[in-house]
């Protein structure tokens, strides 16, 4: 990602939007975007799928608030949910909503007093990659994913196991570790509930050491965000997927559109609300994200939500601010 390509896409984006439609009275914003004597630190944890959104935006963020420190980390998004709920982060980053009833993550927000909102930021599309020499598994059905990553997969899997006609080789399985929202997501979706997944995969947090994987073993295969396979598409290949309707691949009109399905998703941010109303420099960096979150998502690989849409999750931060 080109630090000065950001900049331009940015800084060619209506910034007023984030006093216009975020209409937040406590932070001070010149022309432009260009944020006035704003000081202080903002910690961000969480998804890493969301991760290379948030990167951009707080880089963008910084040039134009240099007295702002923005800390940008991905830890998963349920173990970024445990420091957010305890009131060690500002902001989370999120794969999938946040689980509020009786399972942990809002029940440790409210009991903390962690007050937040749910912003959707952009759509995802899920994406199962293949070494670019596997020449056999170009599509895939749910139930072969199931086969291969369900619960009741074999130690010892062989992809013949998974469709007949398909090589006796060993379906060597890579992704993302337990507290990862992508995890939660794909299980749920492929296999029926989140714990629901094979124990035989080799697991990481960090999606390069899935895209690593795959790319040094012909027989291997993974899921991540989308846009980590548009960063490595020279040396990965997207399998299309069959949920039913014959094989579709992710692009940007069949995730934007949910045909590819069932693996398109929203991405999510959640600010803590308190905070923000307390410290102009948040509060502000919200601002940013949603003014700027389309051409920087884009940029970075992902779908920009609609503009009714993303002007809809500027009137719900507005709402949550007081405004």
């Amino acid at each position: 990602m080109n630090a000065n390509t950001r900049r331009l896409a940015a800084l060619t984006v209506v910034a007023a939007f984030a006093v216009g439609a975020c209409g937040n009275g406590g932070a001070t914003t010149a022309p432009g975007g260009q944020a006035t004597d704003l000081a202080g630190s903002i910690s961000i944890d969480g998804s890493s799928t969301v991760y290379p959104i948030t990167e951009a935006v707080a880089e963008e963020f910084q040039i134009a608030n240099p007295g702002v420190q923005v800390a940008v980390a991905f830890s998963g998004t349920g173990g970024g949910f445990k420091k957010f709920c305890a009131g060690e982060t500002d902001l989370n980053d999120a794969s999938r909503p946040i689980k509020a009833d009786d399972e942990g993550e809002g029940v440790a927000c409210a009991a903390n007093g962690v007050d937040y909102v749910q912003l959707q930021v952009a759509i995802d599309g899920l994406t199962v990659v293949v070494n670019p020499d596997n020449d056999f598994a170009s599509c895939l059905t749910v139930a072969e994913l199931a086969t291969i990553y369900g619960p009741d997969s074999a130690k010892d899997l062989q992809w013949s196991d998974v469709r007949a006609g398909f090589p006796a080789e060993p379906v060597v399985r890579y992704m993302p570790g337990a507290d990862s929202g992508t995890f939660d997501y794909f299980t749920e979706e492929i296999n029926g509930e989140t714990d629901a997944a094979t124990t035989f995969a080799t697991q990481s947090e960090d999606d390069n050491t899935l895209v690593t994987g795959v790319a040094g073993d012909v027989h291997a295969i993974a899921f991540f965000g989308y846009a980590y396979y548009v960063e490595n598409a020279d040396k990965l290949k997207a399998v299309e997927i069959d949920g039913g309707s014959g094989c579709v691949a992710p692009t940007d009109d069949t995730i934007n559109t949910n045909t590819y399905a069932p693996l398109s998703r929203p991405l999510f941010i959640y600010p803590d609300v308190n905070k923000a109303k307390e410290r102009p420099e948040l509060e502000a960096f919200v601002d940013f994200y949603l003014a700027n979150t389309s051409a920087l998502s884009a940029e970075v690989g992902y779908i920009a939500l609609p503009d009714d849409l993303l002007a809809a999750e500027a009137d719900k931060w507005t709402a949550a601010m007081g405004g």
